[in-house]
């Protein structure tokens, strides 16, 4: 069995076949699908999903690359959400990027939602790229209950060991399939078991080979393939890993 840690099946490039990418995964044996908000408008699509699914878990967040729509109402409205559904598995997608602009207002809004994990007890589902170190000392300082998931890492191993020590897990998708990512791939065959999970981020981060094209959760069995290989095991024993780390975080019953 796999679960597809994180993908957004709630993007309207899916709205047109939306249950057959489901089938799909389903028949590979995907069994179960974390879905990420990205923003306050996305909230009711990514709950509605999770209500007509047992198979998707919604996770609520403002995700630093739709800045321009988190207006000032945008955190009460996580707030509410978090406060009123029950369900809700983790806070996220937030975090940090780098590569966009406004850094401190994105710190601040991070910030503020590690409050809110913080203040609800749940997992934060963190995006972070080329910021690592930065937000470990973020989360380091926030002093969460229950850790979470570093969502796409793609650091170095002294890295990892420091995410892991604050008690998160590391997801594992489309990067690690690309032959030239040799430092990401030496880091994923030293992982400890608990220490890593598999996602898609349907429907970017295509895999290698897929280029171009919409990513799906069904792509979930490849990367952990891919995994497998590099860590000298079987792709059975990576499912049990991951749906076990996946459901210890989580708390999934799945």
């Amino acid at each position: 069995m796999l679960i597809d840690s994180h993908c957004h099946l709630d993007f309207s490039v899916f709205d047109g076949d939306r249950a057959q990418v489901l089938t799909r995964a389903i028949t590979a044996g995907v069994a179960a699908y974390v879905v990420p908000a990205t923003t306050a408008a996305s909230f009711e699509k990514v709950l509605t999903l999770s209500r007509e699914s047992i198979q998707v878990y919604a996770a609520l967040g403002l995700h630093p690359y739709f800045m321009s729509e988190h207006d000032d109402e945008a955190l009460t409205a996580l707030r509410n959400a978090l406060n009123n559904t029950p369900g809700v598995v983790a806070v996220g997608e937030c975090g940090f990027d780098a590569r966009l602009p406004d850094p401190q207002r994105q710190w601040q809004l991070f910030d503020a939602q590690l409050a809110l994990a913080r203040e609800f007890s749940l997992p934060v589902i963190v995006h972070c790229v080329r910021a690592n170190d930065q937000v470990a000392k973020h989360l380091r300082e926030a002093c969460l209950p229950r850790g979470g998931i570093i969502h796409a890492f793609a650091g170095s191993e002294v890295q990892a060991e420091r995410f892991l020590a604050l008690g998160f897990v590391l997801g594992l998708g489309g990067s690690v399939t690309y032959s030239r990512a040799q430092k990401l791939r030496h880091v994923v065959s030293r992982l400890p078991d608990e220490g890593f999970i598999l996602e898609t981020d349907s429907p970017d981060m295509p895999l290698s080979g897929y280029q171009g094209q919409r990513n799906e959760p069904v792509r979930v069995k490849q990367v952990a393939e891919v995994v497998a290989e590099l860590r000298a095991t079987s792709v059975q024993h990576i499912g049990e890993l991951t749906t076990a780390n996946v459901r210890r975080v989580l708390q999934l019953n799945v």
